[in-house]
Protein backbone atom coordinates (compact mmCIF):
# COMPACT_ATOMS: atom_id res chain seq x y z
CA UNK A 1 0.00 0.00 0.00
CA UNK A 2 2.78 2.28 1.04
CA UNK A 3 4.58 1.82 -2.53
CA UNK A 4 1.42 2.63 -4.35
CA UNK A 5 0.90 6.00 -2.36
CA UNK A 6 4.64 6.90 -3.17
CA UNK A 7 3.99 6.02 -6.68
CA UNK A 8 0.61 7.90 -6.45
CA UNK A 9 2.34 11.14 -4.99
CA UNK A 10 4.93 10.45 -8.67
CA UNK A 11 7.64 10.95 -5.50
CA UNK A 12 10.68 11.29 -8.45
CA UNK A 13 8.49 13.64 -10.20
CA UNK A 14 7.68 15.68 -6.80
CA UNK A 15 11.27 15.68 -5.26
CA UNK A 16 12.33 17.23 -9.05
CA UNK A 17 9.98 20.00 -8.75
CA UNK A 18 10.93 20.27 -5.28
CA UNK A 19 14.29 21.15 -6.76
CA UNK A 20 13.20 23.92 -7.54
CA UNK A 21 11.71 25.51 -4.71
CA UNK A 22 14.30 24.79 -3.29
CA UNK A 23 16.93 26.99 -5.45
CA UNK A 24 14.55 29.59 -5.48
CA UNK A 25 14.48 29.58 -0.99
CA UNK A 26 18.42 29.86 -1.24
CA UNK A 27 18.70 32.17 -4.10
CA UNK A 28 16.45 34.60 -2.15
CA UNK A 29 17.72 34.40 1.85
CA UNK A 30 20.21 36.56 3.64
CA UNK A 31 19.61 33.93 6.87
CA UNK A 32 19.36 30.32 6.75
CA UNK A 33 16.28 29.00 8.72
CA UNK A 34 16.08 25.40 9.05
CA UNK A 35 12.41 25.67 10.35
CA UNK A 36 11.13 27.81 6.86
CA UNK A 37 13.45 25.04 5.31
CA UNK A 38 11.69 22.03 6.26
CA UNK A 39 7.97 23.45 6.07
CA UNK A 40 8.87 24.04 2.39
CA UNK A 41 10.35 20.94 2.15
CA UNK A 42 7.31 18.99 3.72
CA UNK A 43 4.65 21.43 2.70
CA UNK A 44 6.02 21.52 -1.16
CA UNK A 45 6.23 17.58 -1.01
CA UNK A 46 2.53 17.01 -0.02
CA UNK A 47 1.13 19.56 -2.17
CA UNK A 48 3.24 18.34 -5.43
CA UNK A 49 2.40 14.79 -4.21
CA UNK A 50 -1.31 15.63 -3.84
CA UNK A 51 -2.16 17.52 -7.27
CA UNK A 52 -0.25 14.66 -8.86
CA UNK A 53 -2.26 11.95 -7.24
CA UNK A 54 -5.77 14.23 -7.96
CA UNK A 55 -4.28 14.14 -11.61
CA UNK A 56 -4.35 10.24 -11.97
CA UNK A 57 -8.01 10.20 -10.34
CA UNK A 58 -9.21 12.73 -12.60
CA UNK A 59 -7.32 10.70 -15.90
CA UNK A 60 -8.10 7.00 -14.63
CA UNK A 61 -9.55 6.15 -17.24
CA UNK A 62 -6.76 7.48 -20.19
CA UNK A 63 -4.27 6.65 -18.33
CA UNK A 64 -5.31 2.86 -18.50
CA UNK A 65 -5.32 3.74 -22.36
CA UNK A 66 -2.03 4.32 -22.50
CA UNK A 67 0.95 2.28 -22.22
CA UNK A 68 3.60 4.75 -20.17
CA UNK A 69 0.93 5.04 -17.66
CA UNK A 70 -1.13 2.06 -17.38
CA UNK A 71 0.68 0.60 -14.58
CA UNK A 72 0.10 3.45 -12.54
CA UNK A 73 -1.81 2.55 -8.83
CA UNK A 74 -5.12 3.09 -9.75
CA UNK A 75 -5.68 1.77 -13.36
CA UNK A 76 -3.69 -1.26 -11.95
CA UNK A 77 -5.91 -1.63 -9.45
CA UNK A 78 -3.34 -1.20 -6.56
CA UNK A 79 -5.37 1.30 -4.90
CA UNK A 80 -8.74 2.41 -5.28
CA UNK A 81 -9.82 5.90 -7.12
CA UNK A 82 -12.14 6.82 -3.52
CA UNK A 83 -9.01 6.27 -0.87
CA UNK A 84 -6.74 8.12 -3.79
CA UNK A 85 -9.24 10.84 -3.42
CA UNK A 86 -9.38 10.69 0.76
CA UNK A 87 -5.57 10.25 1.17
CA UNK A 88 -4.57 13.24 -1.61
CA UNK A 89 -6.64 15.42 0.26
CA UNK A 90 -5.46 14.95 3.09
CA UNK A 91 -2.04 15.35 2.04
CA UNK A 92 -3.24 18.63 -0.01
CA UNK A 93 -4.50 19.95 3.56
CA UNK A 94 -1.62 18.86 5.74
CA UNK A 95 0.76 20.77 2.67
CA UNK A 96 -1.34 24.05 2.54
CA UNK A 97 -0.92 24.29 6.37
CA UNK A 98 2.29 23.69 6.71
CA UNK A 99 3.35 26.34 3.65
CA UNK A 100 0.52 28.70 5.81
CA UNK A 101 2.96 28.19 8.90
CA UNK A 102 6.22 29.36 6.36
CA UNK A 103 3.63 32.53 5.58
CA UNK A 104 0.15 33.65 3.61
CA UNK A 105 1.90 34.18 0.30
CA UNK A 106 3.28 30.86 0.33
CA UNK A 107 -0.05 28.92 0.97
CA UNK A 108 -1.31 31.29 -1.52
CA UNK A 109 0.49 30.58 -4.36
CA UNK A 110 0.68 26.92 -3.92
CA UNK A 111 -2.96 26.63 -3.53
CA UNK A 112 -3.22 28.60 -6.99
CA UNK A 113 -0.65 26.02 -8.41
CA UNK A 114 -2.71 22.82 -7.24
CA UNK A 115 -5.85 24.58 -8.30
CA UNK A 116 -4.51 25.52 -11.97
CA UNK A 117 -3.08 22.01 -12.54
CA UNK A 118 -6.10 20.30 -11.84
CA UNK A 119 -8.60 22.49 -13.16
CA UNK A 120 -7.51 24.18 -15.88
CA UNK A 121 -4.91 21.66 -17.22
CA UNK A 122 -5.83 18.51 -16.91
CA UNK A 123 -9.32 18.66 -18.00
CA UNK A 124 -7.92 20.66 -21.16
CA UNK A 125 -5.50 18.24 -22.12
CA UNK A 126 -7.99 16.43 -23.85
CA UNK A 127 -9.63 19.36 -25.66
CA UNK A 128 -6.91 21.74 -27.00
CA UNK A 129 -2.95 22.10 -26.98
CA UNK A 130 -3.20 25.45 -24.98
CA UNK A 131 -3.38 23.04 -22.06
CA UNK A 132 0.64 23.15 -21.97
CA UNK A 133 0.17 27.37 -21.73
CA UNK A 134 -1.79 26.75 -18.54
CA UNK A 135 0.25 23.61 -17.11
CA UNK A 136 3.04 25.62 -17.29
CA UNK A 137 2.01 28.12 -14.96
CA UNK A 138 2.00 25.61 -12.17
CA UNK A 139 4.90 24.31 -12.85
CA UNK A 140 6.81 27.73 -12.83
CA UNK A 141 5.42 28.28 -9.27
CA UNK A 142 7.56 26.42 -7.77
CA UNK A 143 10.72 28.39 -8.22
CA UNK A 144 9.14 31.45 -7.48
CA UNK A 145 7.86 30.28 -4.58
CA UNK A 146 11.17 29.47 -2.80
CA UNK A 147 11.29 33.05 -3.02
CA UNK A 148 8.50 34.30 -1.49
CA UNK A 149 8.98 31.64 1.35
CA UNK A 150 12.22 33.12 1.84
CA UNK A 151 11.04 36.77 1.87
CA UNK A 152 7.25 36.92 2.01
CA UNK A 153 6.89 39.31 -0.29
CA UNK A 154 6.18 38.83 -4.19
CA UNK A 155 8.21 41.33 -6.90
CA UNK A 156 10.32 41.57 -9.90
CA UNK A 157 12.73 38.29 -8.42
CA UNK A 158 10.36 35.63 -7.93
CA UNK A 159 8.70 37.19 -11.28
CA UNK A 160 11.67 36.41 -12.88
CA UNK A 161 11.97 32.97 -11.70
CA UNK A 162 8.40 32.29 -12.35
CA UNK A 163 9.28 33.44 -16.01
CA UNK A 164 12.59 31.15 -16.82
CA UNK A 165 10.39 28.13 -15.69
CA UNK A 166 7.59 29.10 -17.42
CA UNK A 167 9.22 29.30 -20.75
CA UNK A 168 11.21 26.20 -20.20
CA UNK A 169 8.25 23.92 -19.89
CA UNK A 170 7.80 23.78 -23.52
CA UNK A 171 10.80 22.80 -24.98
CA UNK A 172 10.91 19.94 -22.12
CA UNK A 173 7.09 19.04 -22.37
CA UNK A 174 6.50 19.15 -25.90
CA UNK A 175 9.81 16.92 -26.53
CA UNK A 176 7.86 14.25 -23.68
CA UNK A 177 4.69 15.24 -26.60
CA UNK A 178 6.92 14.26 -29.10
CA UNK A 179 7.85 10.90 -28.05
CA UNK A 180 4.86 9.78 -26.43
CA UNK A 181 2.63 11.17 -29.88
CA UNK A 182 1.12 8.00 -30.55
CA UNK A 183 0.49 7.44 -26.98
CA UNK A 184 -1.69 10.46 -26.77
CA UNK A 185 -3.30 9.88 -29.70
CA UNK A 186 -4.91 6.94 -27.81
CA UNK A 187 -6.40 8.38 -25.10
CA UNK A 188 -7.08 11.48 -26.89
CA UNK A 189 -4.52 13.95 -25.28
CA UNK A 190 -3.84 17.12 -27.46
CA UNK A 191 -0.18 17.95 -26.49
CA UNK A 192 1.64 19.25 -29.36
CA UNK A 193 0.94 22.73 -30.72
CA UNK A 194 -0.10 21.64 -33.81
CA UNK A 195 -1.44 18.41 -32.75
CA UNK A 196 1.12 16.36 -34.76
CA UNK A 197 5.28 15.59 -35.38
CA UNK A 198 5.74 18.36 -37.98
CA UNK A 199 7.82 21.22 -38.82
CA UNK A 200 5.38 23.80 -37.06
CA UNK A 201 5.87 21.94 -34.01
CA UNK A 202 9.54 21.40 -34.36
CA UNK A 203 10.07 25.20 -34.49
CA UNK A 204 7.95 26.27 -31.70
CA UNK A 205 9.88 23.95 -29.59
CA UNK A 206 13.29 25.77 -31.06
CA UNK A 207 11.28 29.50 -30.55
CA UNK A 208 10.61 28.43 -26.93
CA UNK A 209 14.00 27.62 -26.12
CA UNK A 210 15.43 30.96 -27.15
CA UNK A 211 13.04 32.35 -25.18
CA UNK A 212 13.89 30.70 -21.79
CA UNK A 213 17.69 30.83 -22.86
CA UNK A 214 17.04 35.10 -22.58
CA UNK A 215 14.97 35.29 -19.85
CA UNK A 216 17.23 32.82 -17.83
CA UNK A 217 19.80 35.75 -19.00
CA UNK A 218 17.83 38.66 -17.35
CA UNK A 219 19.57 38.62 -13.92
CA UNK A 220 22.57 40.10 -15.52
CA UNK A 221 20.95 43.04 -17.34
CA UNK A 222 20.66 44.20 -13.30
CA UNK A 223 16.58 44.83 -14.10
CA UNK A 224 15.81 42.14 -12.00
CA UNK A 225 16.38 44.21 -8.81
CA UNK A 226 18.39 41.81 -6.19
CA UNK A 227 18.68 39.11 -8.09
CA UNK A 228 21.51 39.72 -9.81
CA UNK A 229 24.49 36.90 -11.45
CA UNK A 230 27.77 37.52 -12.42
CA UNK A 231 29.29 37.75 -15.74
CA UNK A 232 30.66 34.52 -15.51
CA UNK A 233 27.75 33.00 -14.52
CA UNK A 234 25.70 34.41 -17.20
CA UNK A 235 28.33 33.15 -19.73
CA UNK A 236 28.09 29.68 -18.42
CA UNK A 237 23.94 29.93 -18.83
CA UNK A 238 24.16 30.87 -21.96
CA UNK A 239 26.33 28.03 -22.65
CA UNK A 240 24.40 25.63 -21.71
CA UNK A 241 21.40 27.33 -23.36
CA UNK A 242 23.20 27.10 -26.56
CA UNK A 243 23.97 23.38 -26.07
CA UNK A 244 19.59 22.75 -25.09
CA UNK A 245 19.12 25.20 -28.30
CA UNK A 246 21.34 22.55 -30.16
CA UNK A 247 19.11 19.63 -29.44
CA UNK A 248 15.95 21.48 -30.43
CA UNK A 249 17.22 22.56 -33.93
CA UNK A 250 18.81 18.81 -34.57
CA UNK A 251 14.98 17.84 -33.95
CA UNK A 252 13.73 20.38 -35.94
CA UNK A 253 16.24 19.42 -38.56
CA UNK A 254 15.80 15.54 -38.72
CA UNK A 255 12.04 15.40 -36.99
CA UNK A 256 13.39 12.24 -34.81
CA UNK A 257 12.18 10.33 -31.81
CA UNK A 258 15.70 10.30 -31.27
CA UNK A 259 16.45 13.69 -31.54
CA UNK A 260 13.43 14.40 -29.10
CA UNK A 261 14.71 11.99 -26.86
CA UNK A 262 18.39 13.87 -26.50
CA UNK A 263 16.35 17.67 -26.26
CA UNK A 264 13.89 16.16 -23.21
CA UNK A 265 17.51 15.21 -21.40
CA UNK A 266 19.23 18.57 -22.70
CA UNK A 267 16.36 20.15 -20.91
CA UNK A 268 16.30 18.62 -17.82
CA UNK A 269 20.35 19.17 -17.59
CA UNK A 270 19.62 22.57 -18.39
CA UNK A 271 17.23 23.39 -15.68
CA UNK A 272 19.21 21.88 -13.30
CA UNK A 273 22.31 23.31 -13.92
CA UNK A 274 21.09 26.76 -14.50
CA UNK A 275 19.62 27.09 -10.75
CA UNK A 276 22.62 25.30 -9.47
CA UNK A 277 24.59 28.75 -10.82
CA UNK A 278 22.03 30.88 -9.65
CA UNK A 279 22.83 29.27 -6.21
CA UNK A 280 26.74 28.88 -6.36
CA UNK A 281 26.75 32.57 -7.83
CA UNK A 282 24.93 34.05 -4.15
CA UNK A 283 27.30 32.44 -2.49
CA UNK A 284 30.52 32.02 -4.16
CA UNK A 285 31.15 34.55 -6.70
Amino acid sequence: MFSAVLELTKYRLSMSVLFSSIAGYLIAINTFSIETFMLLILGGFFLIGASNGFNQVMEKHTDALMDRTKNRPIPSGRIGAKSATFICLAMILIGIILLYLINLRTAFFGLISALIYLFLYTPLKSKTPLCVFFGAIPGAIPFMLGWVAATNKFGIEPGVLFMIQFFWQFPHFWSIGWLSDDDYKKAGLKMLPTGKKDKSTAFQIVFYTIWTILVSLIPLSGFSGSFTISNISGLLIFLAGLFMLSRSINLMLYMSNLNASRLKYASIFYLTFIQTIFVLDKFIV
